[in-house]
């Protein structure tokens, strides 16, 4: 048997009589060590002679694609191989009806594409994905086991050229490469390095926005859950929980899962895994719960979870905020955040006692100080003890129970001292923003005198006022109606509060500044009104000239705030 340059030498001497000798010898060379035969195939020129070899008529033709099959499986031979001019042969030999010479060529091709751009941009400029991919759909339906292995290389191909790149992906897209895969994954269920194969391209291609109109044009969900329900090892649901997540974030597509029965499959990953303490496990758990949370931010989703409250869905996520597992606390908290967005689940879960099960969860993570949970319960308190926009029940029953939810939250004077506190957690911008909002949630929805003392005892009122100068509009206006409640309802008692923590220099500011939005320069005035009958406030008012900002405010182009200013300069004008 000739050595491996023996026959490089006679590949180039050669008649085509000897010329398949020389091929088997490199196979077997390659077999042997790849790295080096590799070198010495580019040190010798051999590539530049390979475009000649490759075509349909040759009988040698798959064992050279197949050579070159495995050299580019090193990164440095794939640049010599686009330049030897090696992929428009390849490209040409896709419209053979050979099955081993299609074969040969797709994992040639594939190789070469493997995080290389120049590979990948030599196969688009051919047109060899467009071929591959009618390749595919021609063949989908057939269960022969050859059809199966060229299959899973022209997959793998596809996945080779698109892999991180944007605009190769959504050429895919528009080849119409997603219906084909997924039709893949039905007739091709038992084959599982295809269907292992179509679960990776899916990851890839969840990734873009276009795809999600194709996806949920096609039984993606079913399949999916057929395929997962099937599996026992971690690593596999693992890739299908990677093509899910991103496939989730699509309005129809939740709810396609959730018909499909995905709900019940998370719920068992989660009662099989809740006790562990492996690593996988843990990782499972989190996927899982992750997922439902997900899958709860749709509305439609959401609602047919919830089942009017009776729905086995919601109450088994009830169960995880008193669990002892953070995850499902984590979990149960958003869950339960999701469902009050709307206005009639609040009413139920709020007589159901769920604001009595989340102050217990905050109570617990006092001591065991998990901010990301602590976050989580705000938000669903928080949300409770709103009012939605939702129409789906007469709007002042929603009120009165949001007020019903906000005083009993409001007067739990240990909760609100929790609330002072984490309003000081700088290290955690979002327990504190949380917290901020809560506070003035509680004051604003209850209107309760009750509420506002409450809020007063517990040192609430200078972190509100703090929260007026917050870079978020949103919360600076929620805080000066919060302030403007506590100052109608008990000015007497938060007098002292108010001067310490330079309320009336605050308004001042926000009046001022002409990047204030309307909303917060009318509420400052109805606030600075408010405190007029303080003789403290009163003469800090006097003594920082606000007659010459809101005098200003009369012309204003918000025909609102030009009133109020109107209004707020004749009371300062009968105080002077």
């Amino acid at each position: 048997m000739p050595t491996s340059v023996e026959a490089l030498k006679t590949l180039k001497l050669s008649s085509a009589d000897s010329v398949e000798g020389c091929l088997d010898c490199l196979l077997k060379a390659l077999a042997h060590n790849n790295v080096e035969t590799s070198e010495k195939i580019r040190e010798m020129g051999v590539l530049a002679m390979m475009p000649a070899l490759l075509s349909a008529q040759n009988s040698c033709t798959p064992k050279v694609a197949n050579i070159i099959a495995e050299v580019a499986k090193n990164e440095f031979m794939r640049s010599p191989c686009v330049e030897a001019g090696l992929i428009p042969p390849l490209v040409q030999l896709l419209n053979s009806n050979d099955q081993e010479i299609l074969l040969q060529t797709g994992r040639a091709l594939g190789n070469i594409c493997y995080d290389s751009h120049e590979g990948r941009s030599a196969v688009d400029a051919a047109g060899g994905a467009q071929i591959v991919a009618e390749h595919i759909k021609s063949l989908a339906e057939s269960t022969d086991p050859a059809t199966g292995k060229l299959l899973t290389v022209f997959c793998g191909m596809l996945m080779n050229y698109s892999n991180d790149n944007d605009s190769l992906q959504a050429q895919l897209i528009i080849m119409g490469v997603i219906p084909t895969l997924v039709r893949l994954l039905g007739v091709h269920s038992q084959n599982t390095a295809l269907t292992e194969m179509c679960l990776i391209a899916f990851g890839n291609l969840a990734e873009l926005e276009s795809s999600k109109e194709q996806f949920a044009s096609t039984n993606i969900a079913e399949e999916l859950v057929r395929l997962f329900r099937k599996q026992v090892e971690h690593e596999k649901k693992e890739m299908i929980f990677e093509v899910l997540a991103p496939l989730a974030e699509n309005d129809v597509i939740k709810l396609q899962l959730v018909d499909a029965g995905l709900v019940e499959c998370l719920l068992e990953v989660v009662a099989q895994t809740v006790d562990s303490d492996r690593d996988e496990d843990v990782a499972q758990l989190k996927t899982a719960s992750d997922l439902m949370v997900l899958l709860l931010l749709g509305d439609e989703s959401m609602q047919k979870l919830f089942e009017g409250g009776k729905g086995s869905v919601f109450q088994r996520v009830l169960s995880w905020v008193p669990s002892n597992n953070h995850q499902l606390q984590l979990a149960g908290a958003l869950a339960i955040a999701n469902f009050a967005r709307n206005d009639g689940n609040c009413i139920h879960m709020v007589d159901t006692g769920i604001v009595q099960k989340l102050l217990e969860l905050l109570d617990r993570h006092v001591e065991e100080g998990n901010v990301t949970v602590q976050h989580a319960a705000l938000s669903a308190l928080r949300n409770l003890a709103i009012p939605g926009q939702s129409q789906s029940l007469a709007v002042c029953v929603c009120v009165c129970v949001a007020a019903d939810a906000a005083e009993q939250l409001g007067t739990n004077a240990k909760l609100v001292e929790r609330l002072v506190e984490w309003c000081e957690a700088k290290d955690h911008a979002g327990v504190m923003g949380e917290s901020n909002r809560l506070l003035s949630a509680l004051i604003r929805h209850s209107k309760s005198k009750d509420v506002v003392q409450t809020v007063i005892q517990g040192g609430g009122v200078k972190h509100l006022v703090t929260m007026a100068t917050s870079e978020h509009m949103i919360m600076q206006n929620e805080a000066l109606v919060a302030l403007g409640l506590i100052a109608a309802l008990n000015l007497d008692c938060t007098e002292k509060d108010f001067v310490a923590a330079n309320l009336v220099q605050v308004l001042h500011k926000l009046l001022k500044d002409e990047h204030s939005a309307p909303e917060i320069k009318y509420n400052s005035m109805i606030l600075i009104c408010s405190i007029m009958g303080s003789e403290p406030l009163h003469k800090e008012v006097q003594s920082l000239a606000f007659i010459d900002v809101v005098s200003s405010l009369r012309s204003h182009e918000n025909k609102t705030v030009a009133h109020q200013a109107s209004l707020t300069e004749q009371r300062l004008t009968a105080q002077s």
